[in-house]
């Protein structure tokens, strides 16, 4: 027997389970069964990162024609840590104004369906003792 494998004693053989047609057919069922989307159901939020990508990817694209799509990924992500907080403001105020829109899509969308409100959880006080003395 060969040299198999990081094992100290070199004297056994490892090998790969095989893989058959059933078990790449079992992946498959399992995303057959998941439930349909709701087509009327509230899009999420959008950060504001993703309101910088949506306004400078084609600038990106167009002063890198060769680049593919991670590079400009890789691009965007290193201009949006160039810029101040003072150039990311406007990108800020869309995604907080857009979690607005989606808080309220969402509360409308559960209450037509039944479902009720999840209410904020409470802040937790804590108690002093000290202080009564």
């Amino acid at each position: 027997m060969g040299n198999f494998g990081w094992c100290g004693s070199g004297t056994h053989q490892t090998t790969m389970p095989k893989v058959s047609a059933k078990d790449s057919k079992k992946v498959v069922d399992t995303k057959a069964k998941r439930g349909k989307k709701d087509p009327n159901k509230p899009k999420r939020a959008l950060s504001a990162y993703m309101f910088f990508v949506q306004d400078w990817r084609e600038r990106i694209k167009s002063e890198n024609v060769d680049a593919g799509f991670g590079d400009v990924g890789r691009l965007l992500g290193a201009k949006w840590k160039e810029m101040s907080d003072a150039e990311k403001k406007p990108y800020e105020d869309k995604a907080h104004a857009d979690k607005d829109r989606a808080a309220r899509e969402k509360a409308a969308y559960d209450a037509s369906n039944g479902k009720k409100p999840r209410k904020a959880k409470a802040p937790v006080q804590e108690d002093d003792d000290d202080e009564s003395d």
